[in-house]
């Protein structure tokens, strides 16, 4: 294999023309696999996008909580499109090779959209605790225009802070293997491919996933702290049923996103004790079903996505029967 030797600062770094994505080969029946991913994709792109169709072209949707709504369908549908067709052409295809920029690219994208995922729930628990908390005051607190500066600025500090991890990693060189084992250009496996020290990328890396993580989850633990003791506040039996019932959807987006993630980091990354196969796929397992599994148990239970969803079906299907008729 060839490479490109380019000197910075009086430094000798090498730079390989690319690198090679070898996770999964030793799984059997690895393509029924990524055909179950493929459909995933599908699933994830149609419903998301379904979602964005109805908030957006329905006025009285656009609301404070639907923006958030909104805001997490656009981040699955990128997050998904950022790691699902790479992976299908890696592993069925049999073309496993990312040029060196793109790599760095798809892993700047991956990571700045799953943080942005982790602030995306963190802000649809911001909407619950002031539904719930202060109810009294809720039009005037959580306004369109506050929440769109909360989604606004949420985004430019996950795009920001996720340039400057992999911006460093351009600092290492790269005189070895080029095998990354994973199933996209990881943060974790490129960086443990370089030949001179990656302590300031091991640092960095370890520090922002507790950030990205622990930080959102945090937030989220305690605005359900809040909402309990104002749940077990309330008179009435009835009441307190309703309050609770409005965050079900949520709290399962927040296990499947965050429970998977926060275990695969802390077994793989810090200790090390998680099998390389075990931890590919249940990395990849964890970064694509919330993308789908989102639009299906909180968008579309939400009473006023499902009314629009189904009158959009049921005009299309009567277009399609007067189409018939006529022709």
């Amino acid at each position: 294999m060839f490479f490109i030797g380019t000197v910075l600062n009086d430094s000798s770094f090498i730079i390989h023309p690319g690198f090679y994505i070898i996770g999964f080969q030793t799984f059997p029946f690895i393509s029924v696999y990524f055909i179950f991913l493929a459909f995933i994709y599908v699933v994830t792109l149609l419903f998301n996008s379904l979602v964005i169709y109805i908030i957006a072209s329905n006025h009285s949707l656009h609301t404070p909580k639907f923006l958030a709504v909104a805001n997490l369908a656009v981040i699955d549908v990128i997050l998904s499109t950022s790691i699902i067709p790479g992976m299908i052409k890696i592993f069925l295809f049999k073309n496993n090779f990312v040029p060196f920029n793109l790599c760095f690219v798809q892993m700047y994208v991956y990571y700045a959209f799953g943080t942005l995922e982790s602030f995306a729930l963190a802000i649809l628990a911001y909407d619950r605790l002031i539904a719930i908390c202060f109810p009294l005051r809720q039009n005037s607190i959580n306004t369109l225009r506050s929440m769109s500066c909360i989604v606004g600025l949420t985004s430019c500090f996950a795009l920001g802070i996720i340039a400057f991890p992999v911006g460093i990693m351009t600092r290492l060189s790269f005189c070895s293997s080029v095998n990354v084992f994973s199933y996209f250009c990881d943060y974790a496996p490129v960086f443990r491919l370089a030949c001179n020290d990656n302590t300031l990328q091991w640092s960095v890396g370890s520090s922002l996933s507790v950030l990205i993580l622990a930080g959102p989850f945090t937030f989220i633990f305690l605005s359900y702290v809040s909402i309990l003791v104002t749940v077990f506040r309330m008179k009435s039996l009835d009441s307190r049923v309703k309050a609770l019932a409005t965050c079900v959807e949520h709290l399962i987006l927040v296990a499947v996103f965050f429970i998977p993630l926060i275990t695969i980091f802390t077994v793989g990354f810090y200790l090390r004790l998680i099998d390389p196969d075990q931890r590919v796929l249940c990395l990849s397992l964890a970064s694509c079903i919330p993308p789908c599994v989102n639009p299906i148990v909180y968008s579309l239970k939400t009473k006023e996505i499902k009314t629009r969803a189904l009158i959009l079906i049921r005009k299309n299907k009567s277009d399609s029967d007067q189409h018939r008729r006529k022709y």
